[in-house]
C-alpha cells in the first residue's frame, strides 16, 4: 500500500446517512461485508451514488467479455500501483478463468512471453492509454479486428474507469479489506 494509513477514514455502517444506506443496500446483500472503497466513499453520497453508475456499466453491462475486462482492469491497476484495486481483481479474474501464471505475466505486460495477440493488443492498449491517454493507429486496427465498436469503447472506458478508481484509491488511502490479504509484490 501507497499509505499506510487511510487519508478519508471508511465510515462504519452504523453512522451511514439514509442516502448511503439506499445506495449501498444491493452491495450489502450481494456481497455480505461492504468493500473498504464503498465505506470511504460514504464521505460522499452524491458521487457515490453517480459513481457507481458508471462503474456499474464498466464492470458488469460492459460488451467486452468478462476474462478480457479483467485482463485491463488487472494491467491498468498494477501501472497505477493500486495494491487495493490488485487484490480485488486478481480474485475476479480468477473467477473469470485468468490463470495464475497469467496474473504473473499482466505485471509484466505485452512483452510477456505465452500472451495470444488478442490478449497482446488489449495489454498494448491499456498501456498506451496509460502513457499517452491515445491508442496507437496499428493497435487500434489489430483490436478492430477483433472487437465491434461498442467493445472498443467499452476498452477505452474499462481503462479510463479503473485509472480514476486507481487515483482516488491510492490518494484517499483506500487499505485492503480484510479478507483480502494478499501482498502486491508477491500476487
Amino acid at each position: 500500500m501507497r499509505l499506510k494509513k487511510p487519508r478519508v477514514t471508511p465510515i462504519d455502517e452504523s453512522q451511514w446517512s439514509d442516502s448511503v444506506k439506499e445506495t449501498l443496500r444491493q452491495i450489502k446483500v450481494g456481497q455480505g461485508a461492504v468493500p473498504n472503497i464503498f465505506k470511504t466513499l460514504a464521505h460522499h453520497p452524491d458521487l457515490l451514488k453517480r459513481w457507481l453508475v458508471f462503474g456499474n456499466h464498466v464492470l458488469f453491462k460492459s460488451t467486452l467479455p468478462a476474462r478480457e475486462r479483467e485482463l485491463i482492469i488487472l494491467r491498468i491497476g498494477w501501472l497505477c500501483e493500486a495494491e487495493y484495486e490488485w487484490a480485488q481483481h486478481v480474485r475476479i479474474g480468477k473467477q473469470v478463468k485468468l490463470t495464475d501464471d497469467e496474473v504473473h505475466r499482466i505485471k509484466v505486460g505485452p512483452t510477456a512471453a505465452g500472451w495470444s495477440e488478442q490478449d497482446k493488443l488489449l495489454l498494448e492498449a491499456t498501456d498506451e492509454l496509460y502513457k499517452d491517454a491515445f491508442i496507437t493507429d496499428a493497435t487500434w486496427q489489430g483490436l478492430s479486428k477483433l472487437y465491434n465498436t461498442q467493445q472498443l469503447m467499452d476498452i477505452v472506458f474499462a481503462v479510463g474507469q479503473y485509472n480514476l478508481v486507481s487515483m482516488a484509491l491510492n490518494t484517499l488511502g483506500v487499505q485492503l479489506d480484510p479478507d483480502l490479504n494478499t501482498s502486491f509484490a508477491n500476487t
